[in-house]
C-alpha cells in the first residue's frame, strides 16, 4: 500500500464539488462552455438486449471539430460522471489532464454482468454471476466500436469501476490487455467466489513479463475476509509487477465500501494523465527519458507533442540551482538541438556556460540568441545584458 489516508474531510470537499458542479450543470445547459450529454440505446447481440448509455462530451467538442480525445467508460451509470467531471475540471485547469470523451453504461443485471464466475460461496449470494465475458463481448465488440464510429476518439482508453465493477475491470485486464490502456479498480470486491479474481489476477501478474498499462486500486475500511483477499493480490502485484506497469494503491482507513471511488478518484487520475510540463522527477539523466515522456503524453492527448524549449529549459535551472553544471549543460543543449530557431534556448545554453566560468562560450551563443530576435523581443535586453557582461569579463 501507499499509507494510510485520513480522507474523510476530502470525501466532503468532493461531494461539495459535485453537488456544486451538477447544480450549475443544471442551470446552464444551454452555455457552449458546459458539457453535452447524449443518451443512447445500443442493441447488444451478445447480451440479446438494449443497453443504454450516457456519453458525455468535452466543452471544446463543438468549437474543435478536428480534435479528438481519449475515452474513459464509466460502469455503474451516468450518476459517477459529476464527481469525474469535477476532478479532471481542476487538473485540467493544471494543465495536468487531457479533455476527455466519457461513455457511462447503465446496468440491468448488475451482478449478472459484473462478475466473471458463479459464486459458490455461501457468504454471497450463491447462483449469481458469470456473465462478464458476454458483457466484455459486448463492450469490447460492440459499444467501442459504436462509439469509435460516432464520436471523435482516439486510442487511448481507461475503463473504471467500483465493488462489482472493480472485479470487473481486473477481467478486463486479464482478457484482453491491450483494449484499455488504463484500468481503476475502486475496491473490487475480489472475495466473490472463494476469491476467484483475485487468484486469476495473481495468475495473470505472474504470467506477465511486461505489460504496458495504468493499474489503480484502492480499498477502505473493509476487513474479514474481503480484506484478507485483496490485500494478498495486492501484494502479490506490488512484489511481481511487470515491466512498463505502472501500478497505483490507496488504503483508505475509515472510508466505508460504498465511498472508495470518491476518495480515490483524484489520486487516480492524477497519477494516470501526465501534466503538460514535465517534472523533474520523470527525468531519468538522459536526454531519451524528455523524449519518451512526451511520446506517452502524446498517447493520452491523441495529438503529437514535442518537449517545450521553456520545459527543458526550467529542468536546467533547476540543476544549474542544485549545483549540478554538468547536467544542467546537457539538457541547455539539449533544448537548442530540438528547437534551433528559437533565441531563448541559446541563451539557455549561455546561461549554463557562464555558469560553468566558459565566458567564451556563453558569448558565443549569447551572440546566436541576438541574431535570432528583434529589439522589441521580450528577451532582447536580457540577452544584450549578458552580452555586455561577458565582453567586460572577458576583457579583465
Amino acid at each position: 500500500m501507499k499509507g494510510l489516508v485520513n480522507i474523510s474531510k476530502l470525501v466532503a470537499l468532493l461531494l461539495l464539488a459535485v453537488a456544486a458542479t451538477s447544480a450549475t450543470a443544471r442551470q446552464t445547459q444551454s452555455i457552449d462552455d458546459k458539457y453535452k450529454f447524449e443518451t443512447k440505446t445500443v442493441y447488444s447481440a451478445a447480451l440479446k438486449e438494449k443497453r443504454a448509455i450516457t456519453v458525455q462530451l468535452p466543452k471544446s467538442y463543438s468549437a474543435k471539430p478536428n480534435k479528438k480525445y481519449p475515452v474513459i467508460y464509466r460502469l455503474d451509470g451516468a450518476g459517477n460522471l459529476p464527481l469525474i467531471s469535477s476532478v479532471l475540471e481542476r487538473l485540467q485547469e493544471a494543465n495536468a489532464a487531457p479533455e476527455v470523451i466519457i461513455v457511462a453504461i447503465e446496468n440491468t443485471d448488475r451482478l449478472r454482468d459484473l462478475y466473471p464466475t458463479v459464486n459458490q460461496e455461501p457468504q454471497g449470494p450463491v447462483g449469481i454471476g458469470g456473465g462478464a465475458p458476454k458483457f466484455l463481448s459486448f463492450i469490447k465488440d460492440e459499444l467501442i466500436p459504436f462509439i469509435d464510429k460516432n464520436y471523435r476518439t482516439h486510442n487511448f482508453k481507461v475503463i473504471a469501476g467500483a465493488s462489482a465493477g472493480g472485479v470487473f475491470v481486473l477481467y478486463a485486464l486479464q482478457t484482453y490487455p491491450d483494449l484499455f490502456q488504463a484500468h481503476l479498480a475502486y475496491s473490487p470486491a475480489v472475495w466473490w467466489d472463494f476469491g476467484a479474481t483475485a487468484k486469476s489476477t495473481k495468475a495473470f501478474i505472474a504470467n506477465s513479463k511486461s505489460l504496458n498499462n495504468y493499474l489503480y486500486l484502492n480499498i477502505g475500511e473493509e476487513s474479514g475476509f474481503m480484506r484478507q483477499r485483496y490485500d494478498d493480490m495486492h501484494n502479490f502485484i506490488l512484489a511481481n509487477q511487470p515491466k512498463g506497469l505502472k501500478f497505483v494503491s490507496d488504503e483508505f482507513e475509515h472510508v466505508p465500501h460504498e465511498l472508495t471511488s470518491v476518495a480515490g478518484v483524484f489520486n487516480a487520475y492524477q497519477h494516470l494523465f501526465l501534466p503538460l510540463e514535465m517534472p523533474l522527477r520523470a527525468y531519468s539523466g538522459e536526454t531519451s527519458s524528455i523524449a519518451d515522456y512526451y511520446q506517452d503524453l502524446s498517447n493520452q492527448y491523441g495529438e503529437q507533442m514535442t518537449p517545450p524549449e521553456a520545459v527543458i529549459r526550467e529542468l536546467g535551472y533547476q540543476f544549474v540551482n542544485s549545483g549540478k553544471l554538468n547536467e544542467a549543460l546537457k539538457l541547455f543543449r539539449y533544448a537548442v538541438e530540438l528547437h534551433p530557431a528559437k533565441a531563448e534556448a541559446y541563451n539557455g545554453l549561455a546561461y549554463g556556460f557562464e555558469q560553468n566560468k566558459m565566458y567564451k562560450e556563453s558569448l558565443e551563443q549569447v551572440n546566436k540568441a541576438l541574431a535570432l530576435s528583434r529589439q522589441s523581443d521580450d528577451g532582447y535586453q536580457v540577452f544584450q545584458a549578458r552580452k555586455q557582461r561577458l565582453q567586460q569579463l572577458l576583457a579583465q
